[in-house]
């Protein structure tokens, strides 16, 4: 039986640089805090726990006076920051350059907007800490939806400025962009900026073939990562036989009846050697199974 990793799958650029950046800071310091989940994969997060990195809430975040805390790529609002400089705390800022030069493109839409009397429009998941930090870059004053449903909630008697979370759905945001654009009160201006990271978006037709090249794909991911469930969903929709697991210990062997071939991929969350990990225990299960 063939095993194939896909190579386009693991970490993400932001994600390979918090991690970088966390460990040189383990090694000055031996011990640093990680605000939230370094990364939305648990394995990963034990690996850089065993070597020193603790993770915290932002309540702890005033008895930390002196300590070093660590930024994740997903960022942070501007009050996080006061936060831990009113508390003596030494930052390391790992937000990822795509998710920083986005959060400035939401102040500068909510300027604009106010400027004009309109409202900004933000493609993303509630609660999550990416759309966390770019809502609190202008006090949470933005109008959060998840789906063309959502849209009920805006006013298309003003203008509207649409931006999306860096990890959604192309798709998903040309949708709304339409909707948006088809529902407005005439002559109300609208304008739409894709600010979706074509790294990570990217990913979707890649995957998309490679599910398809497959008889069964095993996607790696954490259960809290957002890009994994959109990523997953792509290889359920090309592969009726995609399985999600997060390590090794979950794969079952009667998923490969039949299979010639199987593909290991995972979200920008997953690292390379976790997908080895797991096309190891697959090996190993066709070689005990023989």
């Amino acid at each position: 039986m063939r095993i194939i990793i896909d190579d386009n799958s693991g970490f993400c650029f932001g994600v390979v640089r918090a991690i970088g950046e966390a460990e040189s800071a383990l090694q000055r310091h031996g011990e640093v805090f990680s605000l939230g989940d370094i990364v939305h994969n648990r394995v990963e997060v034990q690996r850089l726990e065993a070597l020193g990195l603790r993770t915290v809430t932002h309540d702890d975040i005033a008895a930390l006076g002196g300590r070093t805390l660590l930024i994740r790529a997903h960022g942070e609002p501007p009050t996080t920051y006061q936060h831990a400089e009113a508390a003596g705390v030494n930052i390391i800022d790992a937000t990822c350059p795509v998710v920083a030069r986005l959060q400035r493109k939401v102040r500068e839409a909510y300027e604009t907007m106010q400027q004009k009397g309109g409202s900004v429009v933000l493609l993303g998941k509630r609660g999550h800490a990416e759309v966390v930090g770019l809502t609190g870059q202008v006090g949470d004053d933005v109008v959060v939806v998840e789906r063309v449903e959502d849209l009920d909630v805006v006013d298309f008697t003003r203008p509207i400025y649409l931006l999306s979370q860096t990890t959604q759905s192309i798709e998903l945001f040309e949708t709304l962009g339409r909707e948006i654009t088809q529902r407005v009160a005439e002559g109300v201006s609208v304008t739409i900026d894709d600010t979706i990271c074509r790294r990570v978006a990217g990913r979707e037709s890649s995957l998309a073939q490679f599910s398809q090249s497959v008889d069964v794909v095993i996607f790696v991911s954490g259960r809290k990562s957002s890009n994994g469930k959109v990523l997953y969903d792509v290889c359920r929709r090309h592969n009726s036989r995609a399985y999600n697991i997060e390590e090794a210990s979950e794969i079952d062997a009667r998923w490969f009846d039949g299979a010639s071939s199987v593909g290991i991929c995972g979200a920008t969350s997953t690292p390379r050697w976790l997908m080895e990990r797991v096309a190891e225990a697959v090996e190993q299960l066709h070689v005990d199974t023989k």
